[in-house]
């Protein structure tokens, strides 16, 4: 039986992250690209200092409720759920299979996945729901109901998000978790399950505003630690820098067919693999970090929208990029990745081979942690609001979720529940298909309410 569904399983996945899926969540961007006026390149400086720049102004005097996120408290907690092992594996494991040139397309998933995130957010903050209390929820569930009458394909997007929060945004975190502590300071499994199941249970009790305010503080300080790191290694290797960048662009465009193979194979394995690591890595289409930032407290959709393509930007074009330089500079390209015991691995083995010493290891172990620790968190908040959605918010389905998702951080860092990891992976990109289909129909309201709020600005 576990046989049959492994089978059935690979082949949906297959379909799921395949060509034909890929092409289209990239071509959903292209197309809200094309009728936002290529709003992310035309407005990247105004975009810029209303997210990044207004992280280093003075306090804002806007009245926040007590029981909804402020807008960096809602990025946060999308980046947390975003930024994750495959901004390291991931990527690494891209560049083995595709080649070079597959960052490159990696580049033009995410430029056009910016567009992509902006109207999900756009269109999460237009169509929120709010409570007795005055708090703030939503997300593609909610916009897919209200904007285009389609209950039924709202409720399968949230049972979709709904079971994939338990491989994606558990399971396969706890795992990255309990091998990186292991490594690091020698802790059984066991006990790294028991002390991340604590930790999730403190934050995840205290609610959405709880998860926003530690999100605040994890996710700069692990994205930065992490950045840090990677332009190190760039400095140190910097002579060869030219050479990395030509071998990406040269490559992106290689018409060589491979042992023999089809003419042109090249260039369709690096754009395969750019941009499935791309809309994997940034989650843009996927409609998870909606859900985080329909919990803001911003009353304009469109403000709230531009903090989408600033975390596309971070997560893929800062984040993904400096993992992919390590690895074209380290020389590591030279082995098979089969001679390493994982992506990870070959990753460490690439910062290892420039940064001095055992360091390089050691930091990307240390990331790892961050990276793995702060989805668990923000994946949490997105499974809460799916069941939520699918039982009208029941209190003692609530409960019941949290207990369970605080559980399954011990069976994850024990290593079990490998096949639900790949069937919430497939989960996770079904997701997509409601989700994409809610934001072709509701394109027209996204249009419409960016060009009302730049007519202003």
């Amino acid at each position: 039986m576990l046989e049959l569904i492994q089978t059935v399983n690979s082949a949906v996945n297959g379909v799921v992250w395949g060509p034909i899926m890929l092409v289209l969540l990239v071509g959903t961007g292209i197309y809200l690209t094309v009728r936002c006026g290529v709003l992310q390149a035309r407005r990247f400086p105004f975009i810029m200092k209303n997210t990044l720049g207004s992280l280093f102004a003075k306090k804002d005097t806007v009245q926040r409720s007590e029981h909804n996120l402020t807008p960096v408290q809602a990025v946060s907690t999308a980046l947390a759920g975003t930024v994750g092992t495959g901004n390291i594996a991931g990527v690494t494991g891209a560049i083995f299979t595709g080649g070079p040139g597959a960052v490159f397309w990696m580049w033009v998933s995410a430029f056009f996945g910016m567009m992509t995130k902006y109207a999900e957010i756009v269109l999460a903050v237009e169509y929120r729901q709010v409570d007795q209390k005055g708090a703030h929820f939503g997300g593609p569930m909610y916009y897919i109901e209200k904007g285009t009458g389609l209950k039924w394909l709202a409720c399968l997007f949230a049972l979709l998000g709904g079971l994939a929060c338990f491989g994606i945004g558990n399971i396969a975190q706890s795992t990255e978790i309990a091998g990186a502590m292991e490594s690091l300071v020698g802790l059984p499994p066991l006990y790294t399950g028991i002390i991340l199941a604590v930790l999730t249970a403190v934050v995840l009790l205290g609610g959405v505003k709880r998860i926003g305010q530690v999100a605040s503080y994890l996710v700069p300080f692990m994205a930065l630690f992490y950045i840090v790191a990677g332009v190190a290694v760039i400095v140190l290797r910097i002579d060869h820098v030219p050479a990395a960048l030509v071998s990406i662009f040269r490559e992106a465009f290689s018409l060589e067919a491979v042992g023999g193979g089809v003419f042109g194979y090249t260039i369709m394995l690096a754009m395969q693999q750019g941009f499935a690591r791309g809309v994997f890595s940034n989650e843009a289409g996927l409609g998870s970090a909606p859900i985080a930032h329909a919990a803001s407290d911003t009353k304009e959709p469109v403000e709230q929208g531009m903090w989408g393509v600033f975390e596309v930007f971070v997560d893929t074009i800062v984040i993904c990029t400096l993992t992919a330089m390590a690895v074209l500079l380290s020389g590591v390209l030279e082995y098979d990745l089969s001679d390493f015991a994982s992506n990870g691995a070959a990753a460490a083995a690439a910062f290892n081979a420039i940064l001095p010493g055992t360091v390089g290891g050691t930091v990307l172990q240390i990331s790892l942690l961050f990276f793995a620790l702060s989805t668990i968190l923000g994946w949490s908040y997105y499974g809460q609001r799916c069941w939520g959605y699918l039982t009208n918010n029941n209190p003692v389905v609530d409960v019941l979720f949290k207990v369970i998702f605080i559980l399954v951080c011990i069976a994850g860092a024990m290593g079990s529940g490998e096949l639900m990891w790949s069937i919430s992976d497939t989960l996770n990109g079904m997701m997509a298909i409601p989700n994409l289909i809610g934001l072709l129909l509701l394109s027209g309201t996204v249009v419409r309410l960016t060009r009302t709020y730049f007519s202003k600005h």
